[in-house]
């Protein structure tokens, strides 16, 4: 299996899903290819709830195509949670 280089950021609250070594919110990630935005939340064990905001490369994704959209060499997956105001 060919294996791809990304970056995964995490934001706000969602960042207590990466191991305690991460700094500055990003990881930097080998995953195989056809890895899909659903298999990286399922592999840091995200709930499909908490990933409101999905960017790959400053893209948004939508929630029904996460489990179609594939990651390729060098993306950036960026994922925050859902943000209330007042």
């Amino acid at each position: 299996m060919k294996i791809i280089s990304i970056s995964l950021k995490l934001y706000a609250s969602l960042t207590e899903f990466f191991p305690n070594t991460v700094k500055n919110n990003r990881l930097e990630l080998e995953v195989g290819l056809g890895t899909t935005v659903s298999d990286v939340l399922s592999s840091f064990q995200i709930p499909v709830e908490r990933a409101h905001l999905v960017l790959i490369n400053g893209v948004y994704i939508l929630p029904n195509d996460r489990s179609k959209k594939c990651l390729s060499e060098n993306d950036v997956l960026a994922i925050w949670p859902p943000v209330a105001g007042g």
